[in-house]
This record gives structure tokens, sequence and C-alpha cells, in this order.
């Protein structure tokens, strides 16, 4: 029987949020429902016949088929070891089960005591560190090496100096079968999002004087690395476009070039792969976009009305992870551990709908469940009293264990759906959301939210801070002098909560010597007009229908201008100039690639001369939860519709890959996928970290305070 060998690195980091690996696994298993994947080995180029995979089942099977299924190895069960960080990437990827059905009968970690397994092979995915490769050598080595055999899979570029560590071992040479570089070295952390676990972004590159701090340029290169290995593995050479740097008082700080500079770095390092990569393009095949929460720092504060992000903004959950009280058949209650993952058709359709649509549908599902399930209808006449025949029974029994199954998931959403109604209407929420996106689009002011301040005295303080914030990136003129002081008095929140919203200046581009000691002078971007909205309104899309729901992160504007070939070539310059295309579509993609050309989406227009972005006013009055009968292909219908056939097709346009410098949201996780299927273009979302108001509240905290302390470490 596979059996686990010595327990996993526990990983206690909010990024991963997960508990010891094994347990975590279990989880996984005992939730999911999902078919054993087949196929042969992935080799990269696309063939005629070869479906287009999406970004993680794609990282996935390499993983399980270049790498755990490699054909060198001979013995029939094999042992896998990693170390710390590699564990991680793996628990993202795979469950256990999968690594146990490619023969991997024990799992250890790299850096602690091992016993000998002579008989079997043993595969290394490890880093490519000095440390790693000492006890891989030492490992294999003298006359009684731990393994039979040796298979090395670096999950980034090997430096020139390991090799020769491991070319200088003459016993060892013969020992090993494969010594090969994975370009696996991020977390797919959904199924179009992969994460650097550079948790500290915010404070090393935006922090006061972080460029002075050892840590501005590793994190730059340690983010580098990792998207290259994104795009190595992949096999993209991608069109590298970045937020250009703006002068703030006719002075360019190392702020203000963090995205250039990562640009750089990137271009440095995929611009290698054309001849050290075999089979890597030669030319433009995606687009990536790196951007800085510089760009929108509006969508890390306020509420977003999805499913998805109202369980993890409201909801006390680690992780994916949401502890839910069942009842037993005794009346006793008993809390379960679960996991709300991409396995759970109900979670993969409510995630990215309106909480209000939410709440109905999983109602809806649940008494539809009751009134069709045999079980269930059965159930319910033995509560009333009536006799249940033999014939009742049998159904019964032919039904339960899908009954089971079907009634505890949708109980469970019913639960979540519950408390998160409770939390809205106890909390007064949706006054506060009407609040703070009229606040973003100019339709609210100093009045509105003074006004709010005072009546809702029993406010939650950080609920008072996230609105303050947001009222100071929208209206920044209205927190000058002693102005933004009476606001926090008002609010009643403490002198560590003004320090937050006063650092929101360290992401506008201002330094803190500009400002006197205990003032607010915050300065953002000087082409914004003095009272203008913040965001401009959107004329069309699902979101229109609600009141709650006009807000969306701007990452969804750059893409649709990117995807539609009008993206500002001044605000957004291209690190390299693109080769010559052979056709003039923006979406055209390589020779022998199954990614093809697609129609301009209807309504656009390219124009030679592209044009900033211009907010704008206007009111509108929406319902909070009425569903539209209209659909333009990016309501939560449509995208629900298409989900399990998205990545069936065969033709898809090119991948744009947008990277967030600083965290991203789950509102820019939604926005990926809605793009993805209207433009059929599979849009990845990266990031340094997935994080949640809360932990970007307490990021900001530290740019300028950091002893306060983050359960997290620098990468």
């Amino acid at each position: 029987m596979p059996t686990w060998g010595q327990r996993i690195y526990q990983d206690k980091s909010p990024i991963l949020n997960q508990l010891e690996l094994e347990k975590n696994w279990k989880l996984e298993e005992e939730e999911e429902e999902r078919g054993k994947m087949s196929g042969s080995s992935l080799d990269f180029a696309f063939g005629s016949n070869e479906e287009y995979k999406p970004f993680r089942q794609f990282s996935r099977d390499r993983i399980l088929n270049d790498m755990l299924k490699s054909p060198q190895s001979k013995t029939p069960w094999k042992v896998l070891i990693m170390d710390k960080f590699t564990v991680k990437i793996m628990s993202y990827l795979c469950k256990m089960s999968d690594i146990t059905d490619c023969g991997v009968s024990l799992v250890e970690e790299i850096f602690k005591r091992r016993e000998p397994m002579t008989s079997m092979d043993a595969i290394y995915f490890i880093q490519p560190l000095k440390e790693n490769v000492l006890l891989v050598l030492s490992d294999m080595s003298g006359r009684c090496p731990l393994y039979k055999k040796a298979f090395i899979y670096f999950s980034s570029p090997v430096p020139k100096e390991l090799v020769t560590y491991i070319k200088n071992d003459s016993s060892v040479i013969p020992r090993i079968g494969a010594l090969s570089e994975m370009n696996l070295e991020y977390f797919a952390a959904d199924t179009q999002a992969f994460l650097t676990d550079h948790d500290m972004a915010l404070e090393d590159l935006f922090g006061e004087d972080a460029e002075k701090s050892r840590f501005f340029n590793s994190c730059i290169n340690g983010m580098a690395t990792r998207i290259a290995t994104v795009l190595a593995s992949l096999k993209e050479f991608p069109n590298v476009r970045y937020r250009a740097a703006k002068a703030s008082g006719g002075e360019v700080t190392p702020h203000d070039l963090v995205p250039t500079k990562l640009a750089a770095a990137v271009w440095e390092i995929v611009s290698k792969f054309k001849s050290s990569i075999p089979d890597y393009p030669q030319r433009e095949t995606c687009d990536l976009l790196i951007l800085d929460r510089t760009v929108d720092q509006i969508a890390p504060f306020i509420h977003e009305w999805t499913y998805d992000a109202m369980c993890h903004d409201l909801l006390d959950m680690d992780g994916n992870k949401y502890v839910h009280e069942t009842q037993n058949k005794d009346g006793s209650t008993e809390k379960k551990e679960v996991i709300l993952e991409e396995n759970d058709p109900v979670w993969l359709e409510l995630r990215h709908t309106h909480i209000g649509d939410a709440i109905v549908r999983v109602t809806d599902k649940f008494d539809n469940f009751v009134a069709k399930n045999k079980a269930a209808q059965i159930q319910s006449m033995g509560k009333d009293g009536n006799e249940i025949s033999t014939k009742d029974l049998q159904k019964v029994v032919q039904s339960l264990p899908q009954y089971t199954e079907q009634k505890d998931r949708l109980a469970l959403h019913v639960d979540i759906a519950g408390k998160i109604f409770d939390i809205v209407d106890k909390t007064g929420l949706k006054e506060l959301g009407k609040l703070e996106q009229d606040l973003v689009y100019g339709d609210a002011g100093a009045k509105e939210v003074i006004n709010f301040l005072r009546v809702k005295q029993d406010l939650n303080p950080e609920n008072k801070l996230r609105l303050l914030m947001i009222y100071a990136i929208a209206y920044p003129e209205k927190f000058e002098g002693d102005k933004g002081e009476k606001l926090m008095q008002l609010a009643k929140i403490s002198r560590e909560d003004m320090k937050t919203v006063n650092n929101l200046r360290y992401l506008a581009g201002l330094t803190a010597k500009k400002a006197p000691a205990g003032a607010f002078s915050l300065k953002f971007d000087n082409s914004k007009k003095k009272n203008a909205a913040a965001r401009k309104e959107r004329t069309e899309g699902e979101e229109l229908n609600y009141q709650l729901w006009r807000f969306f992160p701007l990452v969804e504007e750059l893409v649709v201008q990117l995807n539609a070939g009008e993206l500002s070539q001044q605000d957004y310059p291209c690190m390299n100039e693109p080769s010559p295309s052979p056709s003039p579509n923006v979406n055209s993609a390589p020779s022998g690639s199954v990614r093809t050309t697609q129609a301009e989406p209807a309504g656009s227009h390219r124009s030679t001369q592209s044009q900033p972005v211009v907010s704008r006013r206007s009111r509108r009055t929406p319902t909070w939860a009425n569903k539209a009968n209209s659909d333009d292909g990016s309501s939560s219908d449509s995208v629900l519709r298409h989900a399990s056939s998205e990545f069936s097709y065969k033709r898809m346009g090119k991948r744009i890959i947008v990277f967030m410098i600083g965290g991203a949201t789950r509102s820019e996780l939604r926005v990926v996928h809605k793009l993805t299927s209207k433009f059929q273009r599979e849009v990845i979302l990266g990031s340094t970290s997935l994080d949640d108001p809360p932990m970007f509240i307490t990021k900001f905290k530290m740019l300028k305070t950091p002893e306060v302390p983050v359960d997290k470490h620098r990468k």
C-alpha cells in the first residue's frame, strides 16, 4: 500500500493557507468527483489533433506525464523527494491519488532524514539551490546510495556551477537517470491563475525607502525568474508590455519604475529561451502585460459582491477551507472541514455570480433536489408518520449514495449563503456597499460620507477604514491639511488605522518626505481632474442590473483594450519590438499552433492613436438582484454555459497573461474567467499573491510601519 514517509512540511503562510499536506490532500480527495486523466506525454508543440488545455491542467499534465510517469524509470514503485517550496507547487496541482497512480509509493522531504530504498528509483523535484544539490549528491554517492537511480527535475533553470558540482562527482553520474529543468516554479492557484509567492512584494517594492533595501532587487529578480518559468513551461514567447513610469512632481521614483524593471528582467530571461529551449517559438505567441497595484488601488478594499469574494471576505475561512456544521441523525452537530474548489460543481457555478443571484440559485437547487429525489421524498414521508413500502425502500437504497453526496453539497452552500445573507443584513453592508460604489463613480462625496459615519457609529472599524481608503483614493484632495484628521476622528478609528490611509501615498508616487509629519497630503494621478469620478461606467454587461455590482477592476478594461489592439502605447509600452507577423490580425498564432486568428470583437474600433481612459460621472438606479433577459456573452450565465466546454475548442486566440505586482484580488480573478469566455483567448492572471481585503489592509500598514507582524516571509 502506498504510504507517507515522514510527515511533510506544514505551511501556515496565508498564501497557501493549508494544513499539513497529507491531511490537505486527503480533504481534497474527499471533495472531488473527477475522472482519471489519460493521454500520452506532453510534447509542448500543439499538434493538429490536440485540444487546447487551460493553464493549470497544462501544468498538471507536465508534472504527471513528463516527470512522475518518466518512462526511463524501470522500477514499479518510486520515491518522490521534494523541498519545502516544490511541495507547495505540487499541492496546487495534484492530489495524493494522482501521485500514487503514477507509481509513487513514498513522498519524502529532502531535508529530513530518510531510510534507504535501494530497490527503488527516486524522483527529485527540487529548486536549483546548492544545498539541494549537495543533498542529492550525498544520497547517491558512496558504496551504499539511498536509491537505485536518481531522476532529478529542477523547478527552474539550473546555474552552471551547480551542474559542475554534479559532473565532478564521478560516483554519482552513473546513478543519475535524468537531469532536467521542468520550469514549474509557480503556484497554480486557479485554473487560470498563478502566484510567484512573493507575499512581501508590496512592502519590499513600495514601502518607505524600499529601494534602499536588499530585498528590492532580489524581489524583482525572483518574480522575473518565476514568470519566465510560466512562459517556458507553456512555450510562449511574449510581447512584453508594462505600465510606464509616470513622474510625480517632475521626478520619477524607484517605485514608479518597478513594472519597467520587472519587464526588462523578464525579457532578458525569455529572450535567451530561443536558443536554450528546444522548439521554443522564435516570434511572439502571447501578450504579457505587467502591472502593479498603483493602476487600481480601489479593488483591494471595495466590497466585491460575488459569491467567491464574499465567502473569503466575510466568513472565517482558512484559504479555501471552510468549517461547516452538519447535523447527525441523533440531532447532535459535527464540525466538518470542506474545501471550496472547482471539483465542487455547485461552487463552480456560483462562485462568480452576484451574491443575490447565488442565494436564489442555491435555494432553488435545494428545493428542486428535495422535490425530485426519491430518497428525499421517502425520507420526508417517514417523518410525516406515513408507512414506507418495500418498493419505496428499494428506491431509497438505489439513490442513497448520490442522494447523500448531493444533499451534503447543497446543504453546505445553503449554509454558506445563509451566513453571508445574515452578515450583510446585520452589519448594514448593503448601505455601505452602495456608498462605496457611489464614491467610485462620482455619485457621492464628502456630504454622504460624513452623514454615513455619523449615522453608522456601530459600523465595525475595518469597514470604516475601507470606506475612508476608498474615499481617499477617489478624492485625495479631501484629505489635504487637517481634513483627513477630522474624518478619522469622526469615524473613531485608531491611530494605527490613520497611518494605513496615509500610506496610500506610497503607491501614489509621492515620497513621505514631501508631507509634514502627521498630516495628510495624498496626491494621486495628476491627470485626474478635481472632483472627477475615479472610474467610468460600463454601458453593457450583466453587472448593469445590480446596484451593488457597478464596480469592476481596471484590469478588465485594460485586457479589453489589449484584445482590441487599442491599449495605449504611451501608457503601456512594449519592452521588445514585435516580430513581423504574417497576419495583420492581432490575435494570430504562430505557424503550427492550434491557436489561430479570431474575428475582431463586435463593436470594437481599432485606431492608430490609442486614447487614455477618461472617467466620467453617470447616475443609474439599477435593481439589487434582478436578472436581465439579454445576454451579451459576458454574463455569469453565459460564462457558466461555456464553463465545461470553453477549453474544448481546438482553436483559441493567443494567450493574454496579466501579472499584478503587489497582490491580486478576487474581482480580478473573476475577470480573467469572464474575458476568456468572451474573447476565446485564455486570459491568465499572475501575481505575487492572492489577497483578500483584511490582508491588503495589513500590508498597507506595513508600508510605513514594518514592525506590524504579518504571518509571511520574503521570497
